[in-house]
């Protein structure tokens, strides 16, 4: 994670989160499958960012969340992504491998 702190003090990643934040309207996505009501403060890369830079940006990749919710999308000890982080990526699986492909998402 030391290596992505530069990126979420940037300009452009600041304008991005704040543009995800307002398209989920501060609501957080893993409480919202649950038919709950979260306040959002963080906006998560479904596809690490360590692991996919190239994702950084893509709004597909990206959803609002409130900070208790977020650790438990990430598994703090591995690095890697829990149950519910897994589930999050079967969801964008579809984009994820248009991506890989070369091909636009469909939106």
């Amino acid at each position: 994670m030391k290596q992505a702190k530069p990126f979420y003090k940037s300009r452009k990643w600041r304008r991005t989160r704040e543009l995800i934040l307002k398209r989920d309207k501060y609501q957080c996505q893993e409480a919202k499958r649950f038919g709950q009501y979260e306040e959002a403060t963080t906006v998560h890369h479904i596809y690490q960012l360590e692991e996919y830079p190239a994702l950084a940006y893509k709004e597909w990749n990206l959803i609002s969340v409130s900070c208790n919710r977020h650790d438990k999308l990430h598994d703090r000890k591995s690095g890697g992504v829990t149950e519910a982080g897994k589930n999050w990526q079967k969801k964008r699986e579809r984009k994820f491998e248009e991506w890989k492909r070369g091909t636009p998402p469909i939106v």
